[in-house]
């Protein structure tokens, strides 16, 4: 496989390597990570005392206690468990246009950072012409090959739908599920999508990718279009009326979109190409306290 240059700059690295993902999801894994969960185990992070009681390790016992005070108590420590992440990207033909699609993956490197840099484990699936989990790795001596694994990825030409095909292509009992798409699949398809969603992370976040044409089109006169999913061409005169019914269209979708978010438990977002990663990163998912 040919080597890419890396889809995030230098610059990029470093500022979101300073980050992590923030989640109150109790699934954790088997394994020892530097992510701190509300559990208690046998870090060597220090939480409290608390009475023994029958059945307790007589080892935490601490005897310094029972000098003083003559009843026995025992130590409890933070329990520090890796956390699993699973980013689900869309690379269907309605991402293809360049700069969406450059961005969503972005979007998506930058969050497989935050994930490796904190020793949790990352898992990352794509839906487009061929269907795989190409990575699927724990640490920090990982994050350039996972840079490489996305900036080598073709554009985006996946035909079908990405909400039928997903749910293919997700690993069971992650922590968090960011999924990364224009939400563009029917309705219908979403539902069942969504509906089996819980039975692969307690934690599902949809990141929505959309251009500022496609909220707010700028197109005028005659013009060629061309369907990104089935390439089929169409002319259409852009009048007044075509944006005013394009608009109701868009419109109608996101907010049915939206109510099935909200219906099955589902944090979502929409990111807008044009404002850039700053923005995005910094503004919207860190003050939604998706990152911290």
């Amino acid at each position: 496989m040919s080597t890419s240059p890396l889809i995030l700059p230098d610059e990029w690295i470093a500022k979101v390597s300073r980050l992590s993902i923030a989640t109150s999801s109790k699934l954790r894994g088997q394994h020892k990570g530097s992510h701190r969960s509300g559990r208690f185990g046998s870090s060597l992070d220090f939480s409290d005392f608390r009475e023994y009681t029958l059945g307790d390790d007589v080892r935490q016992v601490d005897w310094n206690v029972y000098a003083r005070t003559e009843k026995y108590y025992i130590k409890r420590f933070l329990d520090e468990q890796e956390m699993r992440v699973h980013i689900l990207l869309d690379a269907t033909r309605s991402m293809g246009e360049e700069k969406k699609w450059v961005f969503a993956r972005q979007i998506a490197a930058a969050i497989g950072l935050m994930v490796l840099n904190r020793d949790d484990r990352l898992t990352f699936s794509y839906v487009g012409e061929t269907n795989a989990i190409p990575f699927r790795r724990k640490g920090a001596s990982y994050r350039k090959p996972f840079l490489q694994v996305l900036s080598n990825l073709e554009m985006a030409s996946g035909v079908g739908s990405f909400a039928k095909e997903g749910i293919k292509v997700l690993p069971k009992d992650s922590t968090v599920l960011f999924i990364i798409t224009d939400g563009l699949e029917a309705i219908a398809e979403w539902e069942q999508f969504f509906k089996r969603l819980p039975r692969f992370a307690g934690d599902v976040r949809c990141i929505q990718i959309v251009t500022k044409d496609e909220l707010n089109p700028t197109y005028t006169g005659d013009v060629r279009l061309i369907d990104s999913e089935t390439s089929q061409q169409v002319n259409v005169s852009v009048s007044n009326r075509v944006i005013a019914n394009y608009e109701k269209a868009r419109t109608t979708h996101e907010s049915e979109f939206e109510t099935l978010v909200h219906r099955f438990g589902i944090r979502k977002t929409q990111l807008i190409v044009e404002d850039g990663l700053q923005t995005a990163i910094f503004h919207k998912l860190f003050k939604l306290n998706w990152v911290q």
